[in-house]
């Protein structure tokens, strides 16, 4: 009997860069598992969409499927995009089991990913000491997903032993340039902007620009197609796949 296949379900962008940093992604996490039938789909904007991808897998004889949500926050889209597009997918096809994870979340671990990001885009612009930080994010209309990041921000911060600010690239404040601003209007001139971005895409570079434009020494890049995300895939694949076992 065939395990569940695995699919990486991102929210897609017409910036071309998001989907092949998902693509890089998803082949780190075949790497580490050449065995699993592993797949990436797009809610939106992106190809292939969740539902072609799981028309595929079924006619290749897949029963059962686990999603894996490629968002790092339980906002709308995990709670409403997500498993409205997975019952639709269900409804279509009779017998089909899916089983959604959690979305891969604000993990501590990816706070190793977001200082790699950081070391290479201070190296970039010869910068060794900073007296301030940014985390900047997407942002979200549900205050708990933004609480969350500016509770990793804090984290974050204490690891550093540096002032830090959570900063938004819309919905929420402040945006990534005036908590720099904030910060220079306190003496400090050293700030950095951390990406809790999962890929580039049009919120990204918008954040990026302000910073810069605000006077920030250095802003990294998104996490991209790192060995962390891709084991916490495997993990969120390994709850989902337990729970499709019958009792």
């Amino acid at each position: 009997m065939a395990a569940p296949a695995l699919v990486a379900l991102a929210h897609g962008s017409r910036d071309p860069r998001h989907a092949e940093t998902i693509t890089a992604l998803v082949d780190e996490v075949r790497n580490l598992r050449p065995d699993l039938r592993i797949e990436q789909a797009f809610l939106e904007l992106s190809k292939p969409s969740f539902a072609t991808v799981v028309g595929k897998l079924v006619r290749a004889g897949y029963d059962e499927i686990v999603v894996v949500p490629l968002l790092l926050s339980e906002a709308y889209h995990a709670k409403v995009d997500v498993p409205g597009a997975i019952a639709e997918a269900m409804a279509k096809h009779e017998g089909l089991q899916i089983r959604c994870t959690s979305v891969l979340g604000l993990e501590p671990a990816f706070l190793e990913v977001l200082d790699e990001r950081m070391r290479e885009a201070l190296k970039a612009s010869r910068c060794r000491e900073l007296d301030a930080l940014v985390l900047a994010a997407a942002g979200s209309s549900d205050p708990l997903a933004n609480q969350a990041v500016a509770r990793l921000a804090r984290v974050w911060g204490t690891r550093h032993k540096l002032p830090v600010s959570a900063a938004f690239a819309s919905t929420a404040p402040p945006a990534a340039g005036e908590a720099v601003r904030a910060f220079r209007a306190e003496g400090r001139r050293h700030i950095a902007v951390a990406s809790l971005f999962l890929a580039p895409g049009f919120l990204h570079d918008r954040a990026a620009e302000l910073a810069v434009e605000a006077g920030a020494v250095a802003v990294s890049a998104p996490l991209g197609a790192h060995p962390t995300l891709a084991r916490t895939i495997l993990a969120r694949y390994a709850v989902g796949a337990v729970e499709l076992v019958p009792v």
